[in-house]
């Protein structure tokens, strides 16, 4: 799945902005996310600036990221709330972000319910495949 420079980094910014809706970020989040910044490019440093400033950094607005395409957004939905069950039960401000960002990038709220039972019940054999995104560098 291709996307541009701009939405690679939405997709990092709204995803650090998701594991801090419950005021910690733990252990397995923050290899989540050092995989997804892998994935798409990110210096590893960069990451973890990132990652670690996130609780403190109140220069991230709480802006939700806008994708081109659908499938980008429903991707970003799927790992969001993989992500959001790490610690075994999404937060009500990780669920609440998500559903705003689901709003803003119009995907049904009938596919989000049920992309979120599906989650919720097979946690424990959800993988995170970020191997397929991939950030077009324009020449």
């Amino acid at each position: 799945m291709q996307m541009t420079i701009q939405e690679g980094s939405n997709y990092f910014r709204g995803l650090l902005l998701l594991i801090r809706k419950d005021h910690k970020v733990t252990d397995e989040e923050i290899a989540i996310m050092m995989r997804v910044g892998k994935s798409l490019g990110f210096a590893k440093s960069f990451c973890e600036t990132a990652i670690n400033d996130i609780l403190d950094n109140k220069y991230i607005l709480d802006k939700p990221p806008i994708f081109s395409q659908m499938e980008i957004a429903k991707k970003f939905i799927t790992h969001g709330l993989i992500i959001g069950h790490c610690d075994h039960k999404i937060h009500v401000n990780e669920e609440r972000w998500l559903q705003i960002i689901a709003e803003a990038n119009e995907i049904d709220n009938g596919w989000f319910l049920r992309e979120q039972q599906r989650i919720d019940h097979a946690r424990e054999t959800n993988e995170l495949d970020f191997d397929d995104l991939v950030v077009e560098y324009l020449k």
